[in-house]
C-alpha cells in the first residue's frame, strides 16, 4: 500500500493555508469564509501564479514545478526551512526514485543494516546512552547504557520502533513525563520520513496500525507538522534510578542518509549524570 503522493502534497498545503489569517498578509479579513485561513485564490495571487496552476499543484496533478514557484508559495505560507524542504520533496515525487527503491527488492523490502564500524562506535560510547534509528524510526542498534535506559533488548523485534513505543506501549506516558511533546515530535519526524518515501508499504502499514491504535496519533498525523530530529532535551522517568533529564544530539550517519545516531548527553556534574553512572553499575552487575 502506497502513501498517496497527491494527497500528501494537498493535505500539507491546505494545513498551511489554514494557519495563515488574511490580515497577516495584508488581505481584508471580513466576509464569511467556509474554511479557516487563506483561500487557494489568495495563495496563488500572493505567490504570483495562476489560480488554475496552484489548484492543480495542490491536487498533485500539476507539471514539474520550479524552485522559484515553491519558494514563492513557501514565503506566502510562512514555511520554515524544514517545511520548505518537505514541500520540495512531496511536490517532486519523480526525483525520489533513489531513496524509495532502496526499501524494495524483487523479494520484498530490504532489511535495514548497521555496518560493523558503526556498531563498534556504539560500543566505544560507553559513558552515555546511544542508539541508531533507521527508516520509520526503527531502532537498529544500541549500546549497553542505551539499553539500560530504554530496554531495547527486552522488546520484540517488531516493537523496536519509536512511534510504536510512544503511542502503543501503555508505559510510555510513565516513561516520558512530557509525553505530549514527545508524541508531537515523533509524529513530526515520521511525517518527514513519509514525504521522502511515499511508496514505502511498511511505512503505510505502520501509519495504519498507529491510526487504529491511538486517537492521539490520528490527531497529530492530521496536523501535518514536519520536524527534523536534530537536537533537544528529553525527560525520562526510569523505574530504577528515577527521573533523568538528558539533552540529545542526532547525527546523520555518513553513507547512510536514512540512519541517525542518537546520543544522550547529560550535563556534566548534573544529577542525571550521577544517576546514569548508577544505572551503568546496576546494568553491569550480573544477576544472581
Amino acid at each position: 500500500m502506497d502513501i498517496p503522493i497527491g494527497r500528501e502534497l494537498g493535505d500539507f498545503l491546505r494545513s498551511r493555508r489554514a494557519r495563515i489569517q488574511p490580515e497577516e498578509v495584508g488581505l481584508p479579513g471580513h466576509g464569511r469564509r467556509r474554511v479557516p485561513g487563506l483561500r487557494r485564490e489568495e495563495v496563488a495571487q500572493l505567490a504570483g501564479v495562476s489560480v488554475d496552476y496552484y489548484i492543480r499543484l495542490e491536487q498533485g496533478r500539476g507539471p514539474s514545478v520550479s524552485d522559484a514557484v515553491l519558494d514563492a508559495i513557501g514565503r506566502v505560507l510562512r514555511l520554515d526551512d524544514t517545511e520548505q524542504e518537505y514541500l520540495r520533496t512531496v511536490a517532486r515525487p519523480a526525483s525520489r526514485g533513489t531513496s524509495t527503491t532502496r526499501c524494495r527488492s524483487a523479494a520484498g523490502p530490504v532489511p535495514q543494516q548497521v555496518r560493523p564500524g558503526l556498531r563498534l562506535l556504539l560500543d566505544a560510547i560507553d559513558k552515555v546512552p546511544a542508539f541508531v534509528l533507521g527508516r520509520r524510526m526503527d531502532v537498529l542498534a544500541w549500546n549497553d547504557l542505551g539499553d539500560a535506559v530504554v530496554g531495547f533488548s527486552q522488546m520484540a523485534p517488531k516493537d523496536r520502533n519509536m512511534p510504536r513505543q510512544v503511542f502503543l506501549n501503555p508505559r510510555a506516558r510513565e516513561l516520558y513525563p512530557d509525553w505530549p511533546a514527545v508524541a508531537a515530535e515523533t509524529v513530526a519526524h515520521l511525517r518527514l520520513d513519509a514525504g521522502s518515501h511515499p511508496q514505502d508499504g511498511q511505512l503505510a502499514t505502520l501509519v495504519g496500525e498507529l491510526s487504529l491504535g491511538s486517537e492521539d496519533f490520528r490527531r497529530l498525523w492530521a496536523d501535518h507538522q514536519v520536524k527534523e530530529k536534530t537536537y533537544g532535551a528529553k525527560r525520562m522517568m526510569h523505574p530504577v534510578v528515577g527521573e533523568l533529564t538528558m539533552p540529545y544530539e542526532t547525527l546523520t550517519v555518513s553513507g547512510e542518509p536514512d540512519q541517525m545516531l542518537v546520543v544522550y548527553t547529560p550535563e556534566p556534574g548534573s544529577q542525571s549524570e550521577e544517576r546514569l553512572k548508577l544505572l551503568a553499575s546496576w546494568a553491569a552487575t550480573p544477576e544472581v
